[in-house]
């Protein structure tokens, strides 16, 4: 991990960056059932999911959400904290197998009247398959503290 400080002032708006590829196995299905207690036969039942138009399991969208985040958390800000997510999207399905990568883009940027000393960063998560089909999109918004 890398620690980068960087203050309110420092982002600017369509920066972005591509993170590096996860291949979805089905110890993911397993470990993220156990974890969320989501056992939903669409999820772990494979003949059943034979019987569906998918003709396969598909992935939690709860665990493309996760691993599409995590794939991002590269950089350590010491200055901005997370104030949560809007806007997520599950827009195609994630199959075992199926490679995932994510791009995250700066979108917007305005100060906290609330809170002086902070502005808002909301940065747009986009997670897309190896065929470069958008998978998950989702609004990952920070506090991020504002130079002294």
């Amino acid at each position: 991990m890398l620690e980068q400080t960087r203050h309110f002032e420092d982002f600017v708006i369509g920066e972005g960056r591509q993170t590096v590829g996860r291949t979805i196995t089905e110890t993911d299905f397993v470990v993220h059932a156990g974890h969320s207690g989501d056992f939903f036969p669409h999820h772990l039942d494979a003949e059943f999911c034979k019987t569906l138009p998918f003709g396969q399991r598909i992935a939690h969208g709860t665990m493309v959400f996760t691993i599409g985040v995590g794939l991002t958390a590269t950089i350590i800000n010491p200055v901005a904290f997370s104030y949560g997510y809007d806007r997520l999207r599950f827009v195609k399905t994630v199959f075992i197998g199926d490679t995932i990568r994510s791009r995250v883009e700066i979108i917007a940027t305005e100060p906290m009247e609330k809170r002086p000393g902070f502005g808002r960063v909301t940065e747009r998560l986009t997670v897309t398959n190896q065929h470069g089909e958008t998978a998950l999109v989702a609004d990952h918004i920070y506090m991020v503290e504002r130079r002294p």
